[in-house]
């Protein structure tokens, strides 16, 4: 999986974000991410697949494998929603 070009990730005012690039001004396109968001879309953006992502978070994060992939799946079908992913 990999990310469309497009977007570039920040830290504004504390709070990491996604913004479009390219003249774009469609602010529905930016979104804010916590920790583990910013952490997978870092992933995302190197063209990680899902399982390598489970993993990434299983060994980032103390949490259940359920829970990671859980969190994987539904990050990714956000990501999916608005159109992010190539």
């Amino acid at each position: 999986m990999k990310l469309k070009d497009g977007f570039i990730l920040r830290t504004v005012a504390g709070e990491t974000v996604v913004l479009p690039t390219g003249g774009v001004t469609n602010f529905d396109m930016m979104i804010t991410l916590n920790d583990t968001g910013r952490f997978l879309w870092e992933l995302l953006a190197k063209g990680t697949e899902r399982d390598e992502l489970v993993e990434a978070l299983l060994g980032e994060y103390e949490v259940a494998p359920e829970t990671a992939e859980r969190s994987v799946d539904a990050f990714v079908a956000r990501l999916k929603e608005l159109d992010f992913l190539a």
